[in-house]
């Protein structure tokens, strides 16, 4: 599989990377019930397809994504053969809700759990999940306590998720900010205006998720099957699935299928070839329940989209 270098000090990933929030099971924003052993099963198909890096989070599952990747990558040798990305920011009360929290405190407490419920001396990278919006702590000391992470030897390299130019370049006073984690995908691409030309300008690599937007772009997804998601699956209240929004995405799904049929592609690798293509991306996030599902998608790593193509999916965009 192709790699690329994450930014200026980080190392070289494949252009695919496996992305564990389906698989941490029913919580309050999760996609309902996972089979673990199908999940170890997709992950280890990853792997063995030349994918290196897992990206996952503590509140994904309230930690059980973290302990399903630690079991998957058991046989590897993490840090080596494959990297563990995960996250900070995002915790949880006894009762599911779900809420921010970057203190200093915090991280180093979240960053201690997490490395137990992994089984890993070190995270090999770090990402705020999401700007701290409700304790006021200013991002600087946020950032600065993930430093010391990395001078404890806790953790190699240092990124963000979902931070605007404003934020990153506050961090990228104190320590250089070794990844972006933006959403990406035909449906949502405001990154492509700011903050991925702000990585590629200051060598930061840029890690883009939901490139098949939560499986709007898979081709599979309908208002039938909607109808028929558990209870607990977060895309039965997303905004993105609600109407009028869903007949819009739809019709651009179409529109979009047709383009794959005629490059003999499947819609999932063409989704995920076009976020790959987008210039400054080091590499695409993908998920998958199983190992069929996998295989649906490791074609796009290898298809490359000329100008032709890439100015008629902005077409059927507008």
């Amino acid at each position: 599989m192709r790699s690329a270098p994450l930014g200026s000090n980080g190392p070289d990933l494949s252009v695919l990377g496996f992305g564990t929030w389906a698989v941490g099971g029913p919580w309050r924003y999760g996609w309902g019930e996972a089979d673990d052993d199908a999940s170890i099963a997709a992950i280890r198909r990853a792997v063995e397809a030349g994918v290196n890096w897992f990206d996952t989070a503590p509140v994904y599952g309230l930690g059980h994504a973290e302990e399903v990747v630690r079991r998957a990558l058991a046989p590897y040798r993490v840090g080596e053969d494959v990297f563990v990305f995960t996250k900070c920011g995002r915790r949880w009360r006894d009762n599911g809700d779900v809420y921010t929290d970057l203190r200093p405190d915090a991280i180093r407490e979240e960053c201690d759990a997490s490395l137990r419920r992994l089984g890993v001396d070190r995270i090999d990278l770090y990402q705020f999940h999401w700007p701290d919006v409700m304790t006021g702590t200013p991002v600087e000391e946020s950032w600065r306590a993930m430093v010391e992470l990395v001078d404890a030897g806790k953790v190699r390299w240092l990124g963000v998720a979902n931070f605007d130019v404003s934020l990153l370049e506050r961090c990228e006073h104190i320590r250089h900010v070794d990844s972006l984690q933006p959403p990406l995908s035909l449906l949502s691409r405001y990154a492509r205006s700011e903050t991925i030309p702000w990585s590629l300008d200051h060598g930061t690599g840029v890690i883009t998720y939901s490139p098949m937007a939560s499986g709007l772009l898979t081709g599979s997804f309908s208002r039938g099957r909607l109808d028929g998601l558990p209870v607990d699956d977060f895309r039965r209240s997303a905004a993105p699935f609600q109407e009028p929004k869903l007949s819009q995405n739809l019709a651009l799904v179409d529109r979009v299928r047709t383009v794959a049929g005629r490059l003999g592609t499947t819609l999932p690798e063409l989704a995920v070839a076009w976020a790959l293509a987008v210039p400054g991306v080091t590499g695409a996030i993908v998920g998958a329940r199983d190992a069929e599902q996998v295989d649906g998608w490791l074609g796009a790593a290898d298809l490359a989209l000329d100008d032709g193509v890439l100015a008629e999916l902005e077409q059927a965009i507008d």
